[in-house]
């Protein structure tokens, strides 16, 4: 592996130090001025988005994420819903690229579609979870029919998220980075790279999310 150019490092380092200071003081918001969620899982998805959506998370929250906000609009809503698939999304690609990197895992001489494997099967298992905190109190269900309800809401959202992350992933493999460029978890452009890819699965997936909130599988935030 090359190491990338000295300018896209330091473009890199900036990028995720802007997103990790936006996740900070949405955290910070939360627990030490006590603006708290009224759905708790919520204090976990907005300072993930914020990982990948920075300043633009932020502003979202002070709009409509802060106890009190004004009235949603119906995009706002869609957004919130589709922010619940990509905290699962973003927390499974970290941990399986981390996983992946460290074990020297390929499958078919790629470590890209071992990454995939891992990512799509936590992703699935963490967005399913962040569901199930949201759709459950709402309804009111049981654990069971909480976990059938929160995967009939959170799999065809995740997929839709999944592919377009996967679709910028394959990019940044074979055509940014290809052999013997490729770059790796190790290096802060991954990471920011990364950054790009959840922002592409979070447009993937808006309209899926569109559908199941009209059609009543997914509740509207």
């Amino acid at each position: 592996m090359r190491t990338p150019p000295d300018w896209l490092v330091a473009l890199s380092w900036v990028s995720l130090g802007v997103a990790f200071a936006c996740a900070g003081w949405i955290l910070y918001d939360t627990y030490g001025r006590g603006c708290r969620q009224p759905m708790r899982v919520m204090e976990a998805v907005w300072p993930v988005t914020a990982l990948y959506f920075g300043p633009i998370a932020v502003a979202a929250y002070r709009a409509f994420g802060r106890p009190g906000a004004t009235r949603r609009p119906r995009w706002a809503s869609t957004a919130l819903g589709v922010s619940h698939c990509g905290a699962g999304c973003t927390l499974g690609d970290v941990i399986a690229g981390f996983a992946v990197f460290a074990v020297g895992a390929e499958i078919a001489g790629h470590s890209l579609f071992a990454e995939y494997a891992g990512d799509f099967t936590l992703a699935l298992l963490l967005g399913i979870a962040f569901q199930y905190f949201a759709i459950a109190p709402m309804r009111g269900l049981s654990p069971r029919a909480g976990l059938v309800a929160a995967a009939k809401a959170d799999v065809l959202s995740l997929t839709a998220f999944e592919i377009g992350l996967f679709a910028w992933m394959a990019v940044q493999y074979f055509v940014i980075f290809p052999a013997p460029d490729h770059i790796a978890p190790d290096s802060p452009v991954y990471w920011a790279g990364m950054q790009l890819g959840m922002v592409a699965g979070f447009c993937t997936s808006w309209p899926v999310n569109v559908w199941l909130i009209r059609r009543g599988i997914k509740e509207a935030m």
